[in-house]
């Protein structure tokens, strides 16, 4: 009788054990996973050692290293679109924990200082550049627009739905959405984060997370596609920009600020010149026609009549 026993249970653990290699990522699709054990499922960043934790989003600088890596897929890879905010997608380097190092670097030598969220906050320069902190990025504004409908959305309603996106797609506390404004068909959303508890998500993380959804890049699976329901109605994100606020501004010289002003001045007084110009010749061609006309009426006064005899 034992020995049909063991039978019969090898025959259970060899049906089951298929079911348990197959061990996927839920928020990261880049995440290379393999079962190291009964019941526990491993995921690393593609192209390098770093544990991947599939039950939250992986942080933005990790993301962005993992696009940098072909994809082993029967497909081309194509390099990702660049983000607006910034200079576009660069190869970064990371802390262990996943944040982005204070200073970037390229291939060529030219080093710049970041925010949290990886934007770029002073001007490029040398290896000798020196970025004493990584500053935080203290509230995020999107700015999106959506496809026009014949159903108009109502503002408590697509402001509840994309609450509930953030919070079950993205993990986002709700304490960390601080205002969702709409205008048909303009949606305005701020994310605001002064600091960040170690178990919560970034609010920077989210923010890529959900630019990638609406330019049809999504970092979930493939079978996890971005859908906003307003009452049963699909609301189509159409266009999207973000904007990143730190806790300090910016450290662009007074040089590149210069330069731009100055091109604001030429252009003014250009504008200006060219109807000075146009002033003056219509004012030019106004007195020309006025001495005509005035000559002409001269010359009908002077003129003798003439009498009949």
């Amino acid at each position: 009788m034992e020995p049909l026993f063991g039978v019969v249970l090898g025959l259970m653990l060899a049906v089951a054990s298929p079911a348990h290699d197959s061990c996927t990522c839920e928020t990261n699709k880049w995440a290379v996973c393999a079962q190291d054990g009964p019941g526990n499922c491993t995921c690393r960043l593609a192209g390098s050692d770093h544990p991947v934790d599939c039950s939250t989003l992986t942080s933005k600088c990790f993301l962005m290293k993992a696009e940098m890596m072909p994809l082993k897929e029967k497909r081309l890879w194509r390099p990702p679109q660049g983000v607006s905010d910034s200079d576009g997608m660069y190869n970064p380097d990371c802390e262990d924990s996943g944040v982005f190092k204070a200073r970037q670097c390229n291939q060529s030598s030219t080093c710049w200082c970041v925010n949290t969220a990886g934007v770029r906050r002073t001007e490029k320069g040398g290896s000798s550049l020196s970025c004493s902190e990584l500053v935080r990025t203290r509230w995020i504004y999107m700015e999106l627009t959506h496809k026009r409908s014949s159903s108009a959305f109502a503002v408590p309603d697509v402001a509840k739905a994309l609450r509930q996106l953030f919070e079950s797609r993205y993990k986002l506390h709700p304490k960390y959405i601080a205002a969702i404004k709409y205008d048909p068909p303009l949606i305005q959303i701020r994310l605001d984060q002064n600091k960040k508890p170690r178990w919560d998500v970034d609010i920077a993380d989210v923010a890529y997370y959900f630019e990638k959804d609406v330019n049809n890049d999504s970092v979930f699976p493939s079978n996890s596609r971005l859908t906003v329901s307003v009452n049963g109605d699909a609301l189509a994100i159409e266009k999207l920009g973000i904007y990143y606020v730190d806790e300090k501004p910016p450290e662009f010289s007074m040089r590149q600020l210069a330069a731009g002003i100055g091109a604001v001045v030429t252009v003014v007084l250009l504008t200006a010149g060219i109807g000075i110009a146009v002033l003056l010749v219509l004012r030019w061609l106004h007195r020309r026609t006025y001495k005509k006309f005035e000559c002409k009426e001269m010359r009908e006064i002077k003129a003798p009549s003439l009498e009949l005899p």
